[in-house]
């Protein structure tokens, strides 16, 4: 649904090819406003931040007013909108004009990123609800054997291949959009994800009564607050450290449950049970698990912007240089069944008990890993490069001349970069996967979307992170943003495991 970013990069970083009215790079680079590395890292990072920032909105539309269903058809509509815009500014009269060109683009990104925020908090949690699924219940096979259905495991196995159908149609549309830019132009790249989002609204339609719907809560969100402003009462203090000990005494959510406060003594909102304050209570838990995610996606970033422009200084032979970013969806399609049909159950017969928070560590360290790689191969390019620790750079004019051109690739074929993308991968499976399915499992019926848009929201904290981070993203800093971004991730992941281990015991 949203376009790749690594297109986007092109588009804004490399100019326009000589003689092209498009942006068709054909036997060159592909390029449009040519506004450098560190612009369209920085525009890439921001548009990050817009598209996950929104999902807070569209959730709490969702849970409060329309439900996930009406939501979802309005984001898409609003998201539609958002890519014809794009197209727009990609278009021969526009493009030749790069200071109108990039405000109708910025227009289409701010319209586009509205509509697929709004949606991205509502599709997983209404996918995951068709299930219908609560309790472990027991089931005779046709062969006669009688099985355990384990709903976490079901919606565990559902998430799997809704991030695997994610990344089939993220491959097909990148391929496609690559080429298109390369030999067409912007403006087909741009057009053919539109094309294909233009079906959406016609199987919502189609399917409408066909899908389970939870009416949404005018009310929940105030009587979690209220309620969350009660538990603090009488808990705060000057001294920080009485602050720490009296709102981790593990009393805060038992003296919140109706049973406890006496009929008399009850605010007239509270007209909830037990068990929805428990439901809150692990809603809540499972926010604080998110709080760590950011420094992950800092890696994961990295994919988008710094990897494509690192392939453009590399020896591409004849391939466009965002296309090798597809190794990362291409490996998700692979792995992801290894996961679900070999490992997991292996690791569940040998009873080794791979829980969310040591699956979330791993993905942490897994990023580390791809961040090293990374280095590694940018170390390598300056090393080969003729222009030194200026790779991506011009060649100084020749003596007594004033021409100059862009320094040649490095002497290394691009797929040294596939180790990056294998194993950012790795880590998508254990920690962006669990995430999804830890944000469903913990959150109160009539909060599953403010929950997800919760979860998700951490990716704009990380953009927001990012850019800090953007002065690295050229020449000669690139060695230090990929050992940077490795350390936050390994650190983050170190942090992450000695917060929650305690909470993982408690999982098992």
């Amino acid at each position: 649904m949203e376009q790749r970013l690594c297109v986007i990069t092109n588009f804004i970083q490399q100019a326009l090819p000589l003689g092209s009215t498009t942006g068709a790079g054909l036997g060159g680079q592909s390029g449009a406003l040519g506004l450098g590395q560190q612009a369209s890292t920085g525009i890439g990072i921001l548009n990050q931040f817009w598209v996950y920032l929104t999902p807070l909105l569209g959730a709490y539309v969702a849970d409060t007013y329309l439900g996930r269903f009406k939501t979802i058809c309005i984001a898409l509509a609003v998201a539609i909108v958002g890519h014809v815009i794009l197209v727009i500014s990609a278009t021969p009269p526009i493009i030749a004009h790069p200071k109108n060109s990039l405000a109708c683009f910025l227009v289409g990104l701010l319209v586009m990123g509205l509509g697929t925020g709004s949606f991205k908090p509502n599709i997983s949690p209404m996918i995951a609800e068709q299930l219908n699924l609560t309790e472990m219940a027991v089931r005779t096979l046709p062969t006669g054997e009688k099985v355990i259905v384990d709903p976490l495991v079901t919606q565990s196995r559902v998430y799997h291949y809704f991030y695997l159908f994610i990344n089939i149609g993220s491959i097909v549309g990148q391929i496609g959009m690559v080429y298109c830019e390369k030999y067409v132009g912007f403006w087909l790249a741009f057009l053919l994800p539109t094309i294909l989002l233009g079906i959406c609204p016609i199987i919502m339609w189609y399917a409408r009564n066909k899908y389970v719907r939870t009416p949404p809560d005018g009310t929940v969100l105030a009587k979690t607050i209220r309620l969350f402003v009660m538990g603090n009462k009488g808990r705060w203090s000057l001294n920080p450290i009485s602050t720490y000990r009296r709102l981790n005494d593990g009393t805060f959510w038992t003296l919140l449950k109706p049973s406890v406060i006496p009929e008399s003594q009850r605010p007239p909102w509270m007209t909830f049970d037990d068990e929805w304050v428990e439901e809150v209570r692990c809603g809540f838990g499972a926010c604080a698990v998110f709080c760590w995610i950011p420094l992950y996606w800092l890696t994961y970033n990295q994919l988008n912007n710094n990897l494509t422009s690192q392939a453009a200084v590399m020896q591409l032979h004849g391939m466009p240089n965002d296309v090798l970013s597809n190794i990362d969806p291409f490996t998700l399609i692979i792995l992801i069944p290894v996961f679900d049909i070999f490992l997991y159950p292996f690791l569940r017969k040998a009873r080794i008990r791979f829980t969310p928070i040591k699956r979330i560590t791993a993905g942490f360290f897994m990023g580390s890993a791809a961040m090293v790689w990374a280095a590694i191969v940018q170390a390598k390019i300056y090393q080969k490069s003729i222009c030194g620790n200026r790779a991506a750079g011009i060649l100084p004019a020749p003596l007594g001349g004033d021409g100059r051109m862009l320094c040649p690739p490095a002497s290394i074929n691009v797929w040294m970069q596939s180790g990056s993308y294998v194993l950012i991968a790795v880590s998508e499976i254990l920690t962006s996967i669990t995430t999804l399915e830890y944000a469903f499992s913990k959150a109160p019926k009539n909060m599953r979307s403010l929950v997800m848009a919760f979860n998700i929201f951490m990716t704009a904290i990380s953009a927001a992170l990012g850019e800090a981070f953007v002065a690295l993203s050229a020449d000669p800093f690139l060695i230090w943003n990929f050992s940077v971004m490795a350390t936050l991730s390994a650190v983050g992941g170190t942090c992450f495991w000695l917060q929650f281990q305690k909470l993982d015991r408690e999982d098992e």
